[in-house]
């Protein structure tokens, strides 16, 4: 793992779980074979390490949406 990839990743994401998160799902979808969105460099840079990079250089982002939770008994009360 590139340390300083890593460390300038941090800089855009700083929750640690989300992070992870992006770059394991990132690391999939390459080893899957979709393309880099930044230039390797070096022909032998691993999956990791790419995504490290494009988190780094704001190529890749998250977005998080919260979904309010429903009460089941107040929207179908049950007739008894």
């Amino acid at each position: 793992m590139n340390v300083k990839y890593m460390e300038l990743a941090k800089e855009k994401v700083p929750n640690i779980p989300l992070l992870i998160n992006m770059v394991s799902r990132r690391v999939r979808q390459l080893n899957r074979g979709e393309r880099p969105l930044v230039k390797p460099d070096n022909m032998q840079m691993s999956p990791m390490n790419i995504a490290l990079k494009e988190i780094a250089e704001g190529k890749l982002s998250a977005e998080i949406s919260f979904v309010p939770v429903r009460k089941t008994l107040e929207s179908n009360p049950l007739s008894l």
